[in-house]
């Protein structure tokens, strides 16, 4: 008894394979669409920097920031502990110290065991990794 209505699903299902065999009409206008066009004409787009290297610091103060030190040598991300926003940094060349607006500046490199660091508030001070 249980063999009859599995049977009629499969000859129901042997019978529907076969339909709809042709490719779909795919119906569409001209792309008028102004984004669509911007990448032709703005020329090639530059991703953002990848991480090169990330370390966390204890500064003089006895506080704790975190650096993304950027790839290309002259922007760096900096976080602060105690829910402070996440500050860009940047340098004009490689090699030059990172500013931000409102006070920031951070004079190292990646692979050195130390740095310069001055924060709104807090002034300059070295912290190391």
């Amino acid at each position: 008894m249980t063999r009859t209505p599995l049977l009629l699903s499969l000859v129901a299902a042997a019978a529907l394979a076969g339909c709809n065999q042709s490719e779909p009409v795919v119906v569409g206008g001209p792309d008028d669409d102004p984004a669509n066009q911007a990448p032709a004409a703005n020329g090639p787009v530059e991703l953002p920097p990848a991480i090169a290297a990330s370390k966390t610091y204890r500064c003089k103060d006895n506080s704790i920031v975190s650096v993304d030190w950027l790839a290309d040598g002259k922007t760096a991300n900096l976080r602060g502990g105690g829910g402070e926003p996440v500050v860009q940094l940047n340098a004009p060349e490689p090699g030059q110290p990172l500013t931000a607006d409102g006070g920031y500046s951070l004079t190292g490199a990646a692979d050195a065991s130390s740095v310069t660091l001055a924060r709104p508030g807090k002034g300059s001070q070295s912290c190391k990794a």
